[in-house]
């Protein structure tokens, strides 16, 4: 099969949008097995672009470490390019999985971005290295910059609606413009990456508190910022 007939199934795609296999029970062991490779080549190539850097890494260097075949990478990805999109599926994921939240109306809006931001960090927060490489292979690579900026538009556009929601309930300040907020949210994010990604210390999960503390004490309607 060559790269322009190939098709990406469905079910590795579910499987890494939650950065993880689907439960084995709800597919066959075609999808299953088909989930498990496209998990591990997703894996083995994140790794060697920590060890290496983006532009150090091959194709052939990926299906070496995912022990397959190197023709099998295309029936899962179109490039190289391509597996960085899939963190921005994942990211993507756990931006609507926060809206749904948000929604449901069961959680203070705090809490919904408090969760989001945490969970925006798990993916490139597996280590220093990898954060790194990853905003290297961002900001080297036009393919994989131009898919970031079309997911950073749709993720913010549902940050701000998340934002808009916390308005009406009280719980952020109604002058604030909800776009510019969903901005900074994600600015505090790149931030809190970029930082902890150059010095590796103090734990992760303390700089996202303190980015988010700051971030909540900046948007928050007066009266519930001086209860925090």
């Amino acid at each position: 099969m060559n790269k322009s007939q190939t098709t990406h199934p469905s079910a590795p795609t579910e499987a890494l949008s939650a950065s993880k296999p689907p439960n084995p029970a709800a597919l066959g062991r075609r999808e299953r097995r088909a989930a498990e490779t496209r998990l591990r080549l997703f894996r083995s190539a994140l790794r060697l672009f920590a060890e290496r850097g983006f532009p150090k890494v091959t194709i052939e260097d990926i299906t070496e470490a995912a022990d397959v075949g190197k023709g099998t990478f295309f029936n899962y990805f179109e490039s190289k390019d391509h597996v960085l999109s899939v963190v921005a599926e994942i990211q993507i994921g756990k931006v609507r999985e926060a809206s749904a939240k948000a929604g449901e109306g069961r959680l203070p809006i705090r809490t919904v971005l408090h969760g989001l931001l945490a969970g925006l960090t798990e993916e490139p927060g597996r280590s220093p290295d990898l954060a790194r490489a990853l905003i290297a292979s961002f900001l080297a690579s036009e393919g994989v910059r131009t898919i970031i900026e079309n997911n950073m538009q749709r993720g913010r556009r549902v940050i701000g609606a998340i934002i808009a929601a916390g308005q009406r309930r009280g719980e952020i300040d109604p002058a604030l413009d909800e776009e510019l907020v969903a901005i900074q949210f994600l600015q505090a994010f790149e931030g809190t990456m970029l930082f902890w990604s150059l010095h590796g210390e103090p734990a992760l999960t303390l700089w996202v508190e303190q980015s988010f503390q700051h971030f909540w004490r900046a948007i928050a309607a007066p009266a519930r910022e001086q209860t925090q």
